[in-house]
């Protein structure tokens, strides 16, 4: 671990100039069932990327079973119910080695075996890493859809990876509301034939329908025992499918292999956060984002960490949850998202102030770069300018934080992921690809693998190259644009193609315009972001209707609730504006960038909009929002 502002640039000069060397000593740090013959072997071009080639392993053994001699006790998970009245679980790892054994074999016994998909599909509980890890055991690739999506999304996404077998709940817990995800589930399961096991874990006892291929969690368990040894698995074997957004409509499912993303989430958990033994740690993300998998589950498993795990909300039963968390479990470093900063800083100090938040050592900033308010807001009341901030940036893609600082190690610059880690050499680009030298401003990309680079998207290798690496021919394009100051920090300016993050969420815009033109009175649509003090951005809609006869506040309704039903509450549009007309090119493209401009009210940035097909729209447009 880099404890100092000399060893990392020493690492990073390392990883940089000698990338197998550097790699190769970390990745021996874990246990391997037959040691790597080569490092690294890579293509950008084809693309290719292979890490500690015929290296045998399983993740889980890393996680929990090489705990087991030196800390059996020490707390592996520490769950955090919804309801703060219920008892927080404390899991050991020599109880959650048990545990997910167990559920290894009874996924077995329901006839699930290596390489098999396995749809996860639960609320924030224990059982969730659980099966995750089961799953991994196994050698089963796990496929985890957040518990918030609709019938639909979770449907598209068994049916993408063929799943055959799925893992839910009867309900789930969300402040004051109960959501009945077995109700989804079994929707979704009508449009999807691979499905051949749904095993039901009990949470909220509500009545739930019964199905043929269904079974209860707590029965199934009984009949299993508790030794499962773990399934030998090569470093380049998938390990997890996980899905997000694209600029088009189908969701992409992100394929991550076993041994390069142990080897970089254990790394960058434990350098970026400066974890130590016996700390709490708690990431506030769900299990059902690549923040989740990562920084959850595998990251501070296989360094031996103590994860927190929440099922609630920030605001539930008062604004004050999170604070009353931390001081309850003496909580060492907090990671959460910016929008949950921003929704926490519209109210009164008082409530963070009642806390006692001294454990506090790190905190960390996830899923969109975090403004300058909320920056300052987090440094002084939360941290009480002792904390130092990371503020990471990384993707689904990625598998694990690529530019952030070292909590008290490197510089510290409020709005600025700043530096590259080690092994990740980042560039700037201009748009013919050429790269820009210094303090400049261009479109971020990176020139080299690291070990938890996504492999592929699940059955479509094409794709993947078409979206990463086909733009510009031997870098990776992450999709957002950046600027670099004097010292080489890294600022991330925000998406530049048609992905806007949501709350920290990517939400492809594509998919939201096809839910919208379902609608029998829509004739076309065009989804875009803008700014919002709590999300960061939020998404306006506009729809041309094929009549404006009926009344426009109930066809708006109908279209946000229709999108809430497809994709998932998520991607319901903040705004819903009914125009005659779309600007478009002469060629009839629609031009999404005059949208946003219009969408933010800066009608003065919109430039030369003569040379469009139908320039009267706009200013149509602009007169609706005056």
């Amino acid at each position: 671990m880099s404890t100092s502002l000399t060893e990392f640039k020493d690492a990073s000069t390392i990883a940089q100039k000698k990338p197998e060397e550097f790699w190769g000593k970390i990745a021996q740090q874990f246990q391997w069932k037959k040691p790597w013959t080569k490092v690294l072997d890579y293509d950008f071009l084809k693309p290719e990327v292979k890490w500690f080639l015929e290296g045998k392993l399983n993740i889980t053994e890393n996680c929990l079973d090489r705990h087991l001699s030196t800390q059996p006790d020490k707390t592996a998970i520490l769950f955090e119910p919804n309801n703060p009245d219920e008892p927080s679980q404390h899991i050991s790892y020599k109880e959650l080695h048990q545990r997910v054994c167990q559920t290894a074999n009874m996924l077995i016994a329901n006839g699930a075996k290596k390489g098999d998909r396995i749809c996860i599909y639960m609320p924030m509980v224990p059982e969730l890493a659980i099966s995750v890890l089961a799953c991994a055991r196994i050698g089963a690739i796990h496929s985890v859809v957040f518990a918030g999506f609709s019938v639909k999304a979770l449907s598209a996404r068994m049916n993408d990876a063929s799943c055959n077998m799925l893992l839910t709940s009867d309900g789930g817990y969300r402040g004051a509301k109960t959501i009945a995800l077995k109700e989804i589930a079994d929707e979704a399961l009508l449009s999807c034939p691979s499905v051949n096991c749904c095993i039901v874990f009990q949470r909220t006892n509500q009545n739930v329908a019964w199905n043929p291929i269904d079974k209860w969690w707590h029965e199934e368990i009984e009949k299993v025992g508790s030794d499962c040894p773990a399934t030998e698995m090569d470093s380049e074997d998938p390990l997890f499918v996980l899905y997000t957004s694209g600029s088009t409509g189908k969701p992409k499912g992100l394929v991550h292999s076993c041994g390069g993303y142990m080897v970089y989430t254990a790394y960058t958990f434990k350098n970026v956060f400066q974890y130590t033994d016996n700390d709490v740690y708690w990431c506030t993300a769900d299990i059902g984002w690549i923040t989740g998998h990562s920084y959850i589950i595998y990251g501070p498993l296989a360094n031996g960490a103590t994860s927190m795990m929440f099922e609630g909300v920030p605001s539930y039963p008062d604004y004050d949850r999170f604070w009353e968390v931390c001081a309850k479990h003496k909580v060492n470093q907090f990671y959460t998202a910016p929008t949950a900063i921003r929704a926490l800083q519209k109210h009164p100090t008082s409530l963070v102030e009642k806390h006692d938040l001294s454990s506090l050592k790190v905190l960390g900033s996830v899923g969109e770069p975090i403004n300058d308010e909320a920056w300052h807001w987090y440094d002084k009341n939360i941290g009480k300018h002792k904390c130092p901030i990371v503020d990471t940036w990384w993707q689904t893609e990625t598998g694990g934080i690529l530019i952030s600082s070292l909590a008290g190690v490197t510089p510290q610059k409020p709005t600025y992921a700043t530096l590259p880690m080690p092994g990740i050499q980042a560039a700037l680009l201009d748009n013919e690809g050429n790269e820009l030298e210094g303090e400049n401003e261009g479109i971020l990309a990176i020139k080299q693998p690291w070990p938890s680079i996504a492999r592929t998207i699940y059955g479509d290798h094409e794709r993947y190259r078409q979206v990463y690496f086909s733009a510009y021919p031997g870098y990776y394009y992450p999709g957002d644009g950046a600027l670099r100051d004097a010292e080489g920090n890294y600022r991330i300016t925000g998406r530049i193609d048609d992905v806007v993050i949501v709350s920290g969420h990517n939400l492809g815009t594509a998919p939201i315009e096809n839910a919208l033109n379902e609608h029998p009175n829509v004739v076309e649509s065009a989804v875009v972001g803008f700014p919002h003090d709590v999300k960061g951005n939020a998404l306006q809609a506009f729809v041309i209707a094929r009549t404006t006869a009926d009344d426009i506040v109930i066809l708006k309704n109908e279209l946000r609730a229709l999108v809430s039903k497809t994709i998932g509450p998520i991607a319901k549009p903040d705004r819903v504006q009914v125009v005659s007309g779309l600007p478009k090119t002469r060629s009839g493209k629609i031009m999404r960038r005059i949208l946003r401009k219009l969408a933010a009210g800066e009608y003065d940035q919109l430039g030369d909009v003569s040379t469009l097909l139908n320039p009267e729209v706009v200013e149509e447009i602009k007169r609706q929002n005056n």
